[in-house]
């Protein structure tokens, strides 16, 4: 019996980039849709629900930063890379404030492009093939199995990588992490992003978990280390 193969949706506008990532993530066993513009993509997306959208910034009409802004409010469990031409720091972060799981800037190697899917689907399998059903801490919890958050009993949308984060920390209660731990148990070992990646996550789910997240109860900084979860009475 063949597995089931994962969907990958391309937006990009340039067909030549859009036939040239195809052919590498076909290569590679994922099923490819596309689409030469946001509203186009939003369409496909709906309509096939794929598991990851490799998503340029630069689009007529419609842009990279509302199609993700999008996803988000409507699918948050699928996972977006962002592909850029530009290499502005604003890029990046306004596009990981927004969700994405990752960002690409061109030119790129496809085979790194494959490689960062991997990644996001290793991660979030891990986090499906968990033995541990639910794991709760005060007026939190994390269901692995259903891959739900819920805060006071209310559920809360998460991204897959958001999720990751948060499984690695309520996994780690009360133990210092340092910033290559936690990259590399989120991103992998291999990761050759922009660290500032790390903060502008813990940032967002500070935005979620906590009441007030300029003052976190939960997720503390440990300066010139990394983060911690806080051990409480």
């Amino acid at each position: 019996m063949n597995e089931e193969r994962t969907t990958v949706l391309i937006v990009e506008d340039e067909a030549s980039i859009r036939k040239f990532i195809k052919i590498n993530l076909n290569r590679n066993g994922f099923n490819v849709l596309e689409a030469e513009s946001g509203e186009e993509a939003l369409r496909i997306l709906y309509a096939f629900n794929p598991q990851i959208v490799v998503l340029d910034i630069m689009l007529p009409g419609m842009d990279g930063f509302d199609v993700c802004r999008q996803i988000r409010k409507d699918k948050p469990g699928i996972a977006v890379i962002m592909l850029t031409a530009r290499s502005q720091d604003d890029d990046k972060i306004l596009g990981l404030e927004l969700g994405a799981d990752d960002y690409m800037v061109k030119p790129f190697n496809p085979l790194e492009l494959v490689a960062r899917i991997k990644t996001i689907l290793r991660r979030m399998n891990i986090s499906k093939e968990s033995h541990e059903d639910v794991i709760s801490f005060k007026n939190l919890l994390l269901d692995i199995k259903s891959q739900k958050f819920y805060k006071n009993n209310e559920e809360v949308d998460l991204t897959p990588t958001e999720f990751s984060i948060l499984k690695v920390f309520m996994s780690n209660i009360g133990r210092a992490l340092s910033r290559n731990e936690l990259l590399n148990a989120v991103w992998g070992k291999y990761y050759l992003g922009d660290l500032k990646v790390l903060d502008v996550y813990i940032r967002r789910v500070r935005e979620k978990i906590e009441d007030n997240p300029s003052k976190p109860v939960f997720i503390e900084t440990v300066w010139g280390y990394g983060y911690r979860w806080r051990q409480q009475d």
